[in-house]
């Protein structure tokens, strides 16, 4: 029998998933959202709402694992929460392509905003190990700064991880991957 779907609400730019039983088994399938008031949780019996970021919300529903509706209680289409995405996200179409992407490819995905990037990488999952890759999407054509540049792989040197470019196609669905590390001499 297959599971029923989550249910969450849209909150400005976050999903929550309100039943504490859906918000476990998503956290345990694949350490989707964060629960709430737990910065690091050790395990999947916490006894509280998931917060979905909305690029996991709309990967969820695009999986038909979730169903979304707005803070009236009516059920968002997905080309409305589609919409959302497209508001809330520059370049959206190419960020959610490399998401998919990585989170197809079997790596835990999360923003990666407190290292200046796009997305934060796991291997395994929060908790379990430390993320070593921070992804930044860049669009073909996009420029980067020699500043940027030396600015995005100390970050990463001083946080242990691998700078990542992903560089979508969008017309051929394709991600060209470009990691780069500092060597000491």
């Amino acid at each position: 029998m297959p599971k029923a779907r989550a249910r969450g609400r849209l909150f400005e730019n976050r999903i929550v998933v309100w039943d504490v039983e859906d918000s476990r088994r998503l956290f345990k399938e694949g350490y989707y959202g964060k629960p709430l008031g737990i910065p690091k949780p050790k395990d999947f019996e916490f006894d509280a709402p998931l917060i979905l970021d909305l690029m996991e919300g709309y990967y969820l529903s695009t999986r038909k694992v979730i169903d979304v509706e707005d803070q009236a209680g009516k059920a968002l289409t997905a080309k409305q929460l589609q919409g959302v995405c497209e508001a809330s996200y520059p370049e959206f179409a190419e960020k959610f392509l490399v998401y998919r992407k990585l989170r197809e490819g079997g790596y835990v995905v999360t923003p990666g905003i407190k290292f200046g990037s796009d997305f934060a990488v796991y291997e395994h999952g929060p908790g379990i190990d430390h993320a070593p890759y921070i992804v930044q999407v860049m669009p073909p054509g996009s420029k980067m700064t020699a500043t940027a540049m030396v600015r995005s792989g100390r970050l990463a040197t001083t946080v242990r991880k691998q700078f990542i470019i992903a560089i979508p196609d969008m017309e051929r669905k394709s991600i060209e991957f470009l990691r780069y590390d500092w060597w000491r001499a």
